[in-house]
């Protein structure tokens, strides 16, 4: 006949129980090999994607601030043609278009031939100075101002090469003075002002008027 079992002795408790954690441990080991790395692929995702953003965010930054337009008030600009002869442009206001490199002009004023015999000015509405290309053109309502011959000449548009200093347009000139009147459908201003070419184009020729007693004057 088989007796009584033995009441579990402290050693048998001890044991369950660490096998108990053990088993709760393992698991925790699986759950994190499972769950690391899915953690390191979102973080590593995570900080790619903010990277992106970033770097997504200081170039529309930068766009912006590239394409911001410089604005000019009551500017100035000076410099010479391929002769060494001085000229200036000046404005109202000036816009660069970033994108250009073009200046806007609100009231432009060009003066040509400065220090020499005789000065040039001419005025308009608007314009554009492409410093690039070394070209100003102003229109509309320019006004050319001879200043020796005292000719003041009307036209649509004025074209400067400010390289070498000449100044054209082809629609259309009208000049009044002590001399007369004249008429053309194109010009030629040549050497900064010192000489001026009028054309005819098609069937339009020059026209001119002269005043006797202005030529006595």
């Amino acid at each position: 006949m088989t007796g009584p079992s033995p009441p579990p002795s402290d050693d048998d408790g001890r044991l369950g129980r660490e096998a108990a954690r053990w088993r709760a441990r393992s698991q925790r080991v699986r759950l994190l090999r499972r769950v690391l790395p899915i953690l390191i692929v979102v973080l590593a995702g995570g900080v790619i994607a903010w990277v992106a953003l970033r770097t997504v965010i200081s170039g529309a930054e930068r766009n912006a601030e590239t394409r911001q337009e410089q604005a000019l008030v009551n500017a100035v600009f000076h410099g010479q043609d391929d002769q060494g002869r001085s000229f200036m442009i000046g404005a109202k206001g000036a816009t660069r278009d970033p994108s250009t490199g073009r200046y806007r002009l609100l009231g432009p004023v060009l003066r040509l031939n400065l220090g020499g015999r005789k000065v040039t000015e001419m005025t308009a509405d608007g314009g554009e100075y492409d410093q690039a290309a070394r070209t100003v053109t102003i229109g509309p309502n320019v006004r050319i101002a001879d200043g020796e011959s005292g000719f003041t000449l009307v036209t649509p548009e004025a074209v400067m090469n400010t390289e070498t200093g000449t100044v054209t347009g082809n629609k259309g000139i009208e000049g009044t003075g002590p001399l007369g009147t004249i008429k053309a459908s194109a010009y030629v201003i040549e050497d900064q002002g010192e000489r001026i070419r009028f054309r005819g184009m098609g069937d339009q020729k020059v026209r001119g008027v002269i005043n006797p007693a202005g030529s006595d004057r």
